[in-house]
């Protein structure tokens, strides 16, 4: 997915609409990439003025830093596909999966095939959805690509998953998760390293790497980003390796794989923010973040339902490795 960042030129006079000038950059500058505000706002995936998340409409000034993704060769239509779905729970408004590894939840660059919301556009039986209108809004192009979907796992997280089959009850589902005291999410994961607490809170602020504006990092001298609080807990450790419960009050994009890096104990398989062990004999893993367990209410339901995806195969060899080749130690607190 192409990244570009740029300066406002200090003379420049201002009053400006952000897509404006960023279409009135020089070809060369996009790497003799063609934009212009019909590809900007059919493609950009996230716009930063200044570190913060704005509308292609801002105006921009002298000295502003402005950042943003955008995706090409968008399809038409996004189509309906007869994949294989892992169905934990169905009624007439919710549809709850257990996603497998590797299945993009939502049409997006380079995965505009193969994802979640195919899937479900073939097994609720409806049609194709037509892309081609730059007249609408940014949201409610975002929304065309994901209809149904009220949370996202990335590509690599297996795991529960709920999706809406009617607006009302994504409007209500959107509604609890807005509120995160009345939903949980636990996660199950194998880290490399141990924490220096076996238990705890981590409470920062997530923000853009600046080293690698593709990344994310974890801050706590800054208003910069969006807050996150994990709470984890280390049941078991092998070895070098720990086995961790991860329960998240807010949905950050890869909050958990940040804190666990935070937390000096990065995911184990984990390709952007991880940290093989030399002599691992988990140098090919794939990445061990499962989400375990879903605790949410339902539309047209009192009391919240509980959800779990089975601990998936990948785990289970891991797990029969850390005890064939470590002692284990059981944190029973």
């Amino acid at each position: 997915m192409p990244f570009f960042s740029t300066k406002v030129p200090e003379t420049f006079e201002g009053g400006m609409r952000l897509d404006k000038y960023i279409a009135s950059i020089p070809q060369d500058d996009f790497g003799g990439f063609s934009m212009n505000r019909s590809k900007l706002k059919s493609g950009v995936t996230e716009i930063l003025l200044n570190g913060k998340k704005t509308k292609i409409s801002a105006k921009v000034k002298a000295g502003d830093i402005i950042d943003f993704q955008w995706e090409e060769n968008i399809p038409e239509d996004i189509e309906p596909e007869n994949l294989p779905l892992d169905i934990i729970y169905e009624d007439e408004n919710v549809c709850v999966l257990n996603k497998k590894q590797g299945m993009v939840t939502h049409p997006a660059a380079g995965n505009w095939t193969g994802t979640l919301v195919n899937a479900l556009l073939y097994h609720w039986g409806r049609e194709a959805i037509h892309q081609g209108s730059v007249e609408l809004s940014d949201a409610e192009a975002l929304a065309k690509r994901r209809p149904g979907i009220i949370h996202r796992l990335d590509k690599d997280t297996s795991g529960v998953i709920i999706t809406a089959k009617n607006r009302t009850s994504e409007e209500f589902l959107h509604e609890e998760f807005l509120h995160h005291n009345r939903i949980i999410k636990e996660y199950i994961a194998i880290c490399c390293g141990h924490p220096k607490k076996l238990e705890g809170k981590i409470e920062t602020q997530i923000i853009r790497d600046p080293r690698d504006r593709k990344r994310f990092k974890a801050a706590t001298d800054t208003k910069e980003g969006k807050k996150a609080v994990t709470i984890y807990k280390c049941f078991a450790t092998y070895g070098p390796f720990s086995l961790m419960r991860i329960r998240i009050k807010t949905g950050r994009t890869h909050q958990i794989r940040v804190h666990m890096k935070y937390l000096g104990c990065p995911v184990m398989g984990d390709p952007i923010y991880g940290n093989f062990l030399k002599g691992s004999p988990f140098q090919s893993a794939s990445l061990m973040l499962h989400a375990y367990l879903l605790k949410i209410r339902l539309p047209n339901q009192k009391e919240r339902s509980v959800f779990k995806a089975p601990v998936p195969l990948r785990f289970k060899k891991v797990l029969k490795t850390l005890h064939e080749k470590y002692s284990r130690f059981k944190n029973e607190n």
